[in-house]
């Protein structure tokens, strides 16, 4: 079955995504900070965070992973950069929304180049990839807003259950 020219396109920026993963790295210092693993697929996530005048000032991913969890967690931080913690989980809120196929006419324009995952859905094994960095933004964010959540480590399918 051929690809149609969008979804060669869409192919194309989640492939760029994940082998130029914008704001992959660390953080000299950080507000939160937490890894988390999908087990289903071996994705590694550590996300760090700086909170400054209420708004996601800097974000930066690390860890290994398949194509879809490294393009995810490159798109997600780009959506997120600038926001404040309501509106990223907002952001959050959509994203899994989409991936589980709830709101189907919903504009997904929010999240950015993120929304052209919407076509994981359809490979119900790859959701949790695609999901484990809003997981771990969400997690992060639900941490006591004044100390790091340093060294914490969740499993993605444990996350399934109390989410």
């Amino acid at each position: 079955m051929a690809l149609s020219k969008l979804d060669n396109l869409y192919r194309q920026v989640i492939l760029d995504h994940s082998q130029h993963p914008h704001h992959h790295g660390h953080l000299d210092t950080v507000d939160h900070e937490i890894e988390l693993r999908n087990p289903t697929c071996g994705d590694v996530l550590q996300l760090e965070i700086v909170l400054q005048d209420g708004k996601i000032s800097q974000i930066a991913f690390s860890g290994e992973g398949c194509t879809i969890s490294q393009a995810s967690a490159s798109m997600m931080t780009d959506a997120v950069l600038g926001k404040t913690p309501a509106q990223a989980e907002t952001m959050i809120e959509r994203f899994s929304d989409m991936m589980i196929g709830d709101r189907p006419d919903e504009d997904w324009e929010i999240l950015e180049d993120a929304a052209i995952l919407q076509g994981v859905q359809q490979f119900p094994a790859r959701i949790k990839c695609a999901t484990l960095a809003w997981k771990a933004l969400h997690k992060a964010l639900s941490s006591d807003q004044h100390s790091a959540v340093s060294g914490q480590i969740v499993n993605h399918a444990e996350t399934e259950e109390t989410d």
